[in-house]
């Protein structure tokens, strides 16, 4: 017999196969899409079939935040979520990101059970129960139900009041056993990923215990281990365990066989194997669609609402030059990173070329499409060197070409990597590229004074660039303080809420020499 174990996680909410960018999108992913490919991997099954929602589904759509910033009830989202026919569902780290007591709400309407054996109220869970088992074609299947333990280096206490976030390998080791005994076969359903590379074991990140799937792969009794929170794309084998990630916004299913043979102790794992099936192709599912239509249908109008106001011009004409010159957008986004972490020191990117800043209205469309990444913030308590090295490398994006300021090659072939070249707000630095490389930052001033090279100061970074992404090794996940888990947009959406009208400034507290 074999039994197969289909799984989706971190869907955040994408039900229509859209980005939000503009109406009308059949982009290759969604939960309406992971529909069809669910049902046909059911159908080709030679055995019975346990299907997992692996966790983050309440928050990351414009349609997730709509229905729970505008109008809080969770139905709007979920009536899609139990079109699909999960037989359980996981708690993920930003279920937590609209307050514990929105999160009992949808749970409450979810017609499958959540499982978490780790997150606990007064010592009892806190979240449906730790482990379930399911009776699938004679054979029982225990399921063990885990989040990250990270979940309060993210929340604030109002989100997470009363609860404890338990390591989830010491829980597993808690449960393991006598999971054995009562089932054939046990599976753990794990909302978080991994910190060590599958094959060697080595570190690939800080070893916080945000990330433990490793120590889950390697625990006696796992006959299979489902992922997530990374939105990394996984399938194989970690210490002999089948394992999946299947990605973000339902791009990807997971599918691990159990090849099951019959003994006198009961049904035991003879061979498995792991793979992802791409839903992109596949026709987005009626049902789930017309679950949510009406919600779909007010959101997008919602989209399509002021959200505010500029006073000025906030447009970005030329976004070479929006580089080179500070304009109104970029220290826009950098005062919204700054009062959503409360520090006075941020840096962010323009990821692209196609973004056009904002006009005269700011509708929340307009943010999805210049704000093209679902960044959270961190918090990085850094040293003067620190900062002076980070803006080294920021200043290797410039070459001089004859004479001319252009982009160096790397950053624009194979692939353009704008979104790896920051502009600070809250420093007074400036950039000259006829220097050598390393050597190129001629003035650092923090509020007129020089940036002492063994003085800390705290910094705003989106999650990415705060985990080293771009290579940037001075930062590191040690270096967080603290983070907000709200996506960018939602924070600029909550800023224009609470600040209507914004004039388009530009200190430009940056400078880049040779100016053109």
């Amino acid at each position: 017999m074999q039994l197969t174990i289909l799984s989706t996680s971190d869907t955040h909410g994408f039900i229509a196969p859209t980005n939000y960018v503009r109406r009308g999108l059949d982009l290759p992913f969604s939960l309406s899409k992971a529909k069809p490919v669910i049902d046909a991997l059911r159908q080709q099954a030679t055995g019975p079939v346990l299907t997992i929602e692996n966790g983050d589904y309440l928050q990351g759509s414009p349609l997730a935040y709509y229905a729970a910033s505008i109008k809080q009830d969770p139905r709007l989202e979920t009536a899609a979520y139990n079109q699909v026919g999960y037989d359980l569902g996981i708690v993920g780290n930003h279920e937590f990101n609209y307050g514990r007591e929105y999160l009992s709400k949808a749970i409450a309407t979810l017609n499958y059970p959540v499982l978490c054996a780790n997150i606990l109220d007064h010592g009892a869970p806190a979240f449906g129960q730790p482990y379930q088992i399911f009776e699938k074609g004679g054979v029982k299947v225990a399921v063990l139900g885990l989040t990250t333990s990270y979940i309060p280096h993210w929340e604030g206490p109002s989100h997470i009041h009363d609860l404890t976030f338990e390591s989830p390998v010491a829980a597993a080791k808690q449960w393991l056993e006598r999971l054995h005994e009562l089932a054939d076969v046990v599976v753990i359903a794990y909302h978080g990923g991994f910190e060590r590379d599958l094959e060697t074991g080595e570190p690939t990140e800080a070893l916080t215990g945000e990330n433990v799937g490793y120590q889950l792969s390697q625990l006696p009794g796992v006959d299979a281990l489902v992922t997530g929170h990374q939105h990394r794309e996984l399938a194989g084998l970690v210490n002999g365990v089948p394992t999946t990630q299947p990605g973000y916004r339902g791009a990807d299913v997971g599918v691990i066989t159990l090849d099951l043979k019959q003994t006198q102790a009961g049904w035991q794992v003879a061979g498995a194997a792991a793979k992802l099936v791409a839903t992109g192709a596949a026709k987005a599912d009626a049902g789930v669609l017309a679950a949510v239509k009406q919600t779909q249908n007010d959101t997008e109008d919602w989209l399509d609402s002021p959200l505010g106001r500029v006073q000025g011009d906030m447009t970005i004409q030329d976004p070479q030059a929006a580089r080179r010159v500070e304009t109104p957008y970029i220290e826009f986004i950098n005062k919204v990173q700054m009062a959503a972490t409360g520090t006075d020191i941020a840096g962010t990117a323009l990821f692209n070329n196609e973004g056009t800043g904002f006009g005269q209205t700011i509708t929340m469309r307009d943010v999805v499409t210049n704000y093209i990444y679902p960044n959270t913030l961190a918090v990085l308590r850094l040293s003067g060197a620190d900062i002076k090295a980070a803006l080294e490398q920021c200043a290797e994006f410039f070459s001089l070409q004859e004479g001319q300021l252009v982009v160096t090659e790397r950053f624009a072939k194979p692939k353009p990597q704008y979104y790896n070249y920051d502009m600070y707000q809250g420093l007074d630095y400036t950039l000259d590229i006829s220097q050598p490389v390393g050597q190129r930052v001629t003035r650092l001033l923090y509020h007129g004074a020089p940036v002492a090279s063994d003085q800390y100061y705290e910094v705003t970074t989106n999650s990415y660039r705060a985990a080293g992404g771009g290579n940037f090794a001075m930062f590191d996940p040690s270096k967080i303080v603290r983070e907000n888990q709200k996506d960018m947009t939602e924070l600029i959406a909550d800023y224009l809420q609470a600040h209507p009208v914004i004039s388009a400034r530009a200190d430009h507290n940056f400078t880049v020499l040779p100016k053109m």
